[in-house]
């Protein structure tokens, strides 16, 4: 039995960059490109221009899905479906997503957040793998924080923002205002990359591995790491992103022991080299979750003979925008 063609748009759109795709139903990339964050008008319209062009030489797309930065809003119900809201991000306040691409698509369309599609693309090839249920955190541009529940990314009408909670001091950092333009020194504003960077004066990744700045940050990660722990009780917390440094997860693992503090038997039985690790698929993984739901969106089904989502040489081309 042949099966029934497919062809599946993705784009994981970062802070930074957008990286977008073409696959086919085995998940072969057939065309990409990565194209900066810069004004929606510039980097959406660039985006529409590649998608365009790969459905003049491959034909129309089946399903498209986007994974971005958010906040998004997510209920189908809601008057700005589609759309990033509130972001810090500057200049792409709300930004109808989905609406743009609707103009040069006419595809099933679904929307996620950016942590929610890397996520899915630990589930099929990296530290997720065979879990009902774990947390993916990237500690970056922001903090993010994506959850699979039964498999599946949890959201519903809206999505986790729990880069935004409100930790405790860490000790020896009372000073330091935070950067969060909304809230000011809630988790991202005193732990992200930018925050890093503000309280320091330079990047995170230019620090020594012995300098004081990794004991404040592993604090404050190990605080969100507790917070999940007594909230959702997965079966692992996968860290990633450009501040998640070698040297932080075991400054990391031992925070959170202290801040577990041995309470409930179940939690002293976590295995933590195990509970908090480094994510493993690859730095194509929330592209992958992208092209992933939306090969959920036209089969109702996860992917699972698919290998690692990478560029072929032999099906792949380039269009650069």
């Amino acid at each position: 039995m042949v099966s029934e063609p497919l062809l599946l748009g993705g784009i994981e759109a970062g802070g930074t960059k957008f990286l977008c795709a073409v696959a086919d139903r085995d998940g072969r990339i057939l065309a990409e490109t990565r194209i900066a964050t810069t004004v929606p008008t510039e980097t959406l319209g660039a985006a529409s221009a590649f998608f365009r062009d790969a459905q003049r030489v491959h034909g129309g797309l089946s399903a498209f899905s986007v994974g971005s930065f958010g906040p998004l809003s997510l209920n189908p119900l809601a008057t700005d479906y589609g759309y990033i809201t509130s972001t810090p991000k500057p200049g792409w306040e709300n930004t109808d997503l989905l609406g743009h691409f609707r103009q040069s698509i006419e595809a099933p369309m679904t929307l996620d957040t950016d942590v929610n599609c890397a996520a899915v693309g630990e589930r099929l090839f990296g530290s997720g793998q065979g879990l009902d249920s774990f947390c993916y955190v990237t500690v970056g541009t922001g903090i993010g924080v994506g959850l699979l529940i039964g498999g599946a990314p949890h959201g519903g009408a809206n999505h986790p923002e729990a880069g935004h909670i409100v930790v405790p001091r860490a000790p020896g950092d009372d000073m330091f205002a935070g950067i969060c333009p909304f809230h000011g020194d809630c988790l991202e504003g005193l732990a992200c990359g930018p925050a890093m960077h503000a309280r320091w004066g330079v990047p995170a990744e230019q620090l020594p591995t012995d300098h004081p700045a990794w004991a404040i940050e592993a604090d404050y990660v190990a605080a969100l790491c507790a917070t999940l722990t007594y909230v959702v009780r997965p079966d692992r917390i996968i860290l990633g992103g450009g501040v998640m440094q070698p040297q932080m997860y075991g400054r990391v693992r031992s925070a959170l022991v202290a801040k577990l503090a041995g309470y409930d038997a179940s939690m002293r039985m976590i295995d933590m080299e195990d509970y908090v690790v480094a994510p493993t698929a690859g730095a194509s993984a929330g592209l992958t979750g992208a092209l992933a739901l939306a090969y959920r969106t036209a089969t109702r089904q996860w992917p699972m003979h698919w290998r690692m989502a990478e560029p072929s040489n032999t099906n792949k081309e380039t269009v650069d925008a």
